[in-house]
């Protein structure tokens, strides 16, 4: 039996998730939901589109309900969804506070609903290999990871209106500490941040360049770096890196990459491997997945997660942890001291 799926948010990602469920036969797109009328491809014309997300969840009782609006609104959405018999798949970040963020874990827990947040890396074939050789290489670990985007044009304008509610380092960032507590599997302690306001055109409290540190309980400590706008610098924009001390593994970049393209996001192209006292080792990864094939494989995860009735406790914890770890960077950035960070419980 398909999946009855109702698609809530119709902007680059939620168009990508319509589009993964389209092609899937183990959904049923039953329903679009969107402020606007937007433009669809033309595989998602023949959807039914409200502009009233609570009259569609009434009207046609779905199965699942994909989250791909403005972080601001993704955690009554859920809660909603969840409430009402759905399961949910929420892009990151799963709320905008940490009281939002598990009040979505622990509706999902209460209701028995399956709740998966949009960590696409989790899928990517890439990072699934960097996160086992890391944790091949053994603790305690040095994290250097950044994604700076010099954006111009409609990119820019995404940003800015990103920037009404998060910063990049919480928006972006959740993404990557993600992938340090899967690495790790320790807890994070303490978190110090700085950013700067580089533009005019985002609000006075608002910072389109942010860097932060986190110290995790087993010695491990990273940093994570994210800069929007036309005077970033794309030197250097992409940073993924693992230290141990036996060796290191990293993401490296063709020359041509450009730094606010969204295929640049999730593609790698090589992997280096490094261990103390052997030949470096480097690991092509040049037929990996595009962004819509990795929304197709996320999809796939979402429908296995239902029918199979996959725990997702430690999913859920991840995604709550990883965004308290990056409000407690912006925390640090504005107050301008280090942030002690308590344990999560869901």
């Amino acid at each position: 039996m398909s999946i009855r799926s109702l698609v809530v948010g119709l902007g680059n990602m939620g168009l990508s998730h319509a589009l993964a469920y389209h092609a899937n036969p183990e959904f049923e797109v039953v329903g679009l939901v969107n402020r606007s009328a937007p433009a669809l491809p033309d595989a998602l014309t023949g959807y039914p589109l409200s502009h009233d997300f609570a009259a569609a969840l009434a009207e046609l009782k779905p199965d699942l309900v994909a989250i791909a609006t403005y972080s601001d609104s993704h955690a009554d959405l859920a809660v909603a969804a969840m409430q009402a018999g759905a399961h949910v798949f929420v892009e990151k970040p799963l709320a905008t506070t940490v009281e939002d963020a598990l009040r979505v874990a622990r509706t999902a827990r209460d209701t028995g609903r399956k709740c998966v947040v949009g960590y696409i890396l989790r899928h990517h074939p890439s990072w699934q290999r960097l996160i086992s050789e890391a944790r091949d290489l053994g603790a305690p670990y040095v994290f250097r990871f950044n994604l700076n985007q010099q954006s111009t044009g409609p990119t820019w304008e995404v940003h800015k209106a990103l920037m009404q509610s998060t910063p990049p380092i919480v928006d972006c960032g959740v993404h990557y500490v993600d992938v340090m507590l899967q690495i790790t599997d320790a807890r994070p302690r303490e978190v110090r941040g700085m950013g700067v306001r580089l533009s005019s055109e985002i609000a006075e409290d608002m910072y389109n360049y942010g860097h932060f540190q986190v110290l995790f309980e087993d010695g491990s400590t990273g940093w994570y770096e994210a800069g929007w706008g036309p005077m970033i610098s794309d030197t250097a924009f992409f940073v993924k890196d693992v230290v141990s001390p036996n060796g290191a593994v990293s993401i490296r970049m063709p020359e041509s990459a450009k730094s606010d393209d969204i295929e640049t996001h999730t593609k790698t192209s090589t992997l280096r491997l490094h261990r103390v006292g052997q030949p470096d080792q480097g690991i092509s990864m040049a037929d990996e997945p595009g962004h819509q094939a990795l929304c197709d494989r996320e999809a796939a995860f979402v429908a296995r997660a239902i029918a199979e009735d996959l725990d997702l406790s430690r999913h859920l914890n991840e995604a709550v942890t990883s965004l308290a770890v990056c409000l407690a960077a912006d925390d640090s950035v504005r107050s301008g001291r280090a942030v002690t960070l308590d344990p999560i419980q869901i």
